[in-house]
């Protein structure tokens, strides 16, 4: 028989009743032989929706228009090129430019500590908490829920450029609201548009492009994963993603894990579209040929098969 739990969410004065399943933890899908599975996420438009838009500005007057993480995912290959945004153009300027409101901010003494002033991140997240769950819930939450309820060691790989501390912050709101039953078995973290953790990935010159760094952040979580965990058991990978361009590199790196751990299972899953579709990379080849990886099994994914 089916236990129903009320969480009430205390979000000001649109709180609300959340329903969740009572339900046991579920073990690890390879536990028996050693295995675990690990969940890396994306962030925006992928866990949630947020209220932070990029900034573009035209190239004649220099006006600013706000474009939305959704739009932007759409149009960013031709701001200044074709398309509604032919006419402007993205400033890389970390404090005035395009992406100042996915940076962290400078707060003096008095601004933390009298004037509580939170991080742009943080306070995205409280503002989307008072929306309605369909409208900031994104395609991956249930499986982000199912990862952090059953403790599976995860990665958050957002091309944001908070620190870790930061994305940490915004995500221990979910906690602390009760939409997430306690924190994150947090694998690892990488914002990959931080500076530091550009350079941690390999990005020296601070050039890199961001699905190239999402690239590195996911093999570097497979590394760390092997070295907490064990190199030799049957561990499984999957990294959920909304932009094509980033998914298209994700593939790539998900066939060279798989070239180098043939005996674990990696996926990739893709929810551009508000789409939620999980595809296995696996080793086809015979005694003739040399072994190359491939993607099969694209699967359109329920609200219960969640699990990697």
């Amino acid at each position: 028989m089916l236990k129903f739990v009320l969480k009430r969410q205390n979000i000001n004065s649109l709180s609300q009743l959340e329903l969740g399943f009572e339900r046991p933890v579920e073990l690890d899908r390879n536990y028996e032989y050693g295995g675990r599975s690990f969940y890396f996420f994306d962030f925006d438009d992928n866990v949630a929706f947020l209220p932070t838009p990029m900034v573009i500005f035209h190239k004649d007057t220099n006006k600013a228009v706000q474009v939305s993480t959704a739009e932007w995912s759409l149009h960013h290959h031709q701001i200044g090129k074709s398309g509604p945004y032919k006419d402007y153009e993205i400033d890389f300027n970390d404090l005035t430019g395009s992406f100042k409101n996915f940076r962290d901010n400078t707060f003096s003494f008095l601004q933390r500590f009298f004037l509580r002033r939170r991080q742009p991140f943080v306070e995205d997240v409280l503002r989307a908490l008072k929306q309605p769950d369909l409208n900031w819930k994104g395609p991956s939450w249930d499986c982000f829920y199912h990862a952090v309820y059953n403790q599976r060691p995860i990665s958050i790989i957002t091309a944001r450029g908070h620190s870790r501390k930061t994305i940490m912050d915004g995500t221990q709101i979910l906690v602390d609201h009760g939409f997430l039953p306690h924190k994150p078995n947090y694998l690892e973290v990488y914002p990959v548009n931080h500076p530091d953790v550009r350079r941690e990935l390999g990005d020296v010159k601070l050039d890199m492009a961001v699905p190239e760094l999402k690239k590195a952040a996911i093999r570097a979580s497979v590394e760390k994963a092997l070295m907490h965990y064990g190199a030799n058991a049957p561990h499984r990978f999957g990294m959920s993603d909304d932009d094509k361009k980033n998914l298209a590199l994700i593939f790539d790196e998900m066939k060279a894990l798989k070239l180098d751990y043939p005996d674990m299972s990696f996926f990739v899953i893709n929810t551009s579209g508000s789409t939620y579709v999980k595809k296995e990379v696996q080793i086809k080849g015979d005694n003739n040929t040399h072994p190359s990886p491939v993607i099969i099994k694209p699967k359109q994914l329920s609200l219960f098969d969640m699990q990697l």
